[in-house]
Parts: C-alpha cells; sequence; structure tokens
C-alpha cells in the first residue's frame, strides 16, 4: 500500500477513511514525546528494502491487516537513558496515542534501537 493510500474503517454510522500519513504521523509524535529517544533513524533499513517496501517510511514501517496496525520503529536513543526503558516507553505510548486518535487495534508495536548518541549536537547528522 503507497503512502498516499486510504485506509477505511466501517462504523455503525457509516465509513472513516484515514490517510496512511496520518497514522505515520501519530507513530512519529508518539515517538518523539518519549524522553531519551534522539531521533527516528531513517539509515536502519537497507535502501534496496526501502526502494520496494512502499510501508517504509522515515524510521517507520506500518502494516494494516483488517482492523489492526503492525509497526515497526527504529530509533536512536540518548546516552545515559535505559534502552529497554526507552523501548518500552516507545510502545506504550505509540499504542496508546493510535488507539485513542483512531478506531485501529495495535497488533505488535517493533521498537528497533539502531544507536546511541552521546550529544544533542549528533543528532541532527543522525536524521
Amino acid at each position: 500500500m503507497a503512502s498516499n493510500k486510504l485506509k477505511t474503517q466501517a462504523t455503525e454510522e457509516g465509513n472513516v477513511s484515514y490517510k496512511r500519513n496520518v497514522v505515520l504521523s501519530i507513530v512519529n509524535l508518539a515517538t518523539q514525546e518519549i524522553n531519551g529517544v534522539a531521533s527516528l533513524s531513517s539509515t536502519a533499513v537497507s535502501r534496496l528494502k526501502r526502494l520496494f517496501n512502499n510501508n517504509y517510511h522515515r524510521g517507520v514501517i506500518i502494516e494494516f491487516v483488517d482492523n489492526a496496525v503492525y509497526v515497526d520503529v527504529f530509533i536512536n536513543v540518548l546516552f545515559g537513558f535505559s534502552v529497554r526503558d526507552v523501548a518500552f516507553r516507545v510502545q506504550e505510548n505509540i499504542k496508546s496515542s493510535i488507539e485513542s486518535m483512531t478506531d485501529f487495534k495495535v497488533e505488535a508495536i517493533n521498537v528497533n534501537v539502531t544507536g546511541v548518541v552521546f550529544t544533542e549536537v549528533e543528532t541532527a547528522s543522525i536524521i
């Protein structure tokens, strides 16, 4: 499914359509809200995989199966933060954000930590 496609959900009152970018924006914001996340990692997936995977966009892979959403997010963590705690909080925040803002059910959120950033200045060069 390309990034500009709509995902439609049937409700009792009618249909609700979400552009893929809406869910992508929710995931991006929910990830960056977590203290300890330096940035989303856009270099985590090989170039070849990025070319042929329409579900990948700037550190996030989203797949829709019926009313369920599967999310893979690739992040860099700031030095001094517990990687396990940051990853867990990212999972919780993404799940609660998607489920509260849409009618989708989050089935899985895979947080892939691709690097550790030692200073805030390095963050700009990674993105």
